[in-house]
């Protein structure tokens, strides 16, 4: 029964990636491809996290934390960009 809503949910998630990357490619201004490739990656860690559940393998857990760390610099990064502020200081 969990296996099946692990699985439900694993394609759920999938469709919502495949959302985020057409949002991504076709976006109409910077800030919406930026919010676009946050949401991708949330998803992304949310995929893993559910793969992980369904191998009951623990390494998957830890490639979504670093894909949050990753993921929360990039989305920093772009966000000074799009302000037009110096990017490193």
């Amino acid at each position: 029964m969990i296996a099946t809503a692990v699985v439900i949910a694993l394609h759920v998630v999938g469709i919502a990636m495949l959302l985020s990357l057409w949002r991504l490619l076709r976006g109409p201004s910077l800030p919406d491809r930026i919010l676009a490739l946050d949401t991708l990656y949330v998803n992304t860690i949310a995929a893993l996290m559910l793969f992980g559940m369904h191998l009951g393998s623990a390494i998957f857990f830890e490639a979504a934390l670093i894909i949050a760390m990753l993921g929360f610099v990039g989305t920093v990064v772009l966000s000074r960009y799009v302000l037009g502020r110096d990017i490193v200081r």
